[in-house]
């Protein structure tokens, strides 16, 4: 099923590069949260971004190619399958600047809902523009 597709850029800066000289896996794991932010915040309504939060419970993640100090890399995410209760899967792939994927991940999101601070059923309005595009 084709879902709608967010995407943003990130750049390798020298804090970025650990000692084998590439961008370290905590930095692809930062970036992983930063794209998944951007997109909730691009096209969540108001009343839900005040009511609700999203938590990681899992990350699945596959280190394919290293990017170095100065390599932009393109990050596209989308949704996965219908939300299990309170989870949500969402994919990310990051792109250098010759189009080959250097990772790809699978992380579980959980809904909280601000007021109890527990988790809850994602609501059908809530998950609607990440899977329809509107």
């Amino acid at each position: 099923m084709n879902r709608p597709i967010f995407e943003m850029a990130f750049t390798a800066a020298p804090e970025h590069i650990d000692e084998l000289g590439h961008v370290n896996n905590a930095v692809w794991v930062q970036w992983i949260q930063e794209i998944a932010v951007a997109h909730w915040r691009s096209v969540a309504a108001a009343e839900h971004d005040d009511a609700y939060f999203w938590v990681v419970v899992r990350h699945e993640i596959d280190y394919l190619r290293a990017a170095h100090d100065g390599d932009v890399v393109t990050a596209r995410t989308w949704v996965g399958d219908a939300p299990r209760g309170a989870r949500f899967e969402r994919h990310v792939e990051l792109t250098g600047g010759d189009g080959k994927v250097c990772v790809k991940a699978k992380t579980d999101w959980a809904i909280i809902d601000k007021a109890s601070g527990r988790p809850i059923r994602v609501p059908p309005e809530v998950i609607a523009p990440f899977v329809s595009g509107r």
